[in-house]
């Protein structure tokens, strides 16, 4: 399997996303959504379980956003760099050739 380089680059509102997201630090996510499901767990103690349910679903989006920030950090906006997972890809050339 190989990697190919393709014509496809981020346009400027993903590229101002990133750098933002970027700066924040990757335990926030982390922690949002261990908040979310203590304030949930606390809600539905006290009786509003619908509200409970409500706060209870944002651990999974802000999990998401966590990895969508470590993603953006480790590898950037149309990093020009090769990309890690290609050391493990076979030249074509080689395959091919």
């Amino acid at each position: 399997m190989s990697i190919t380089n393709n014509d496809h680059s981020e346009g400027k509102v993903a590229k101002t996303i990133e750098k933002q997201t970027a700066k924040i630090p990757s335990d926030v996510f982390l922690w949002a959504a261990l908040g979310s499901m203590a304030i949930s767990a606390g809600l539905k103690i006290a009786g509003q379980r619908h509200t409970a349910l409500f706060v209870g679903q944002w651990a999974a989006p802000f999990l998401l956003l966590g990895v969508y920030n470590k993603i953006v950090k480790l590898e950037g906006s149309d990093k020009e760099d090769s990309h890690p997972i290609s050391q493990y890809a076979e030249p074509e050339d080689e395959i091919f050739g």
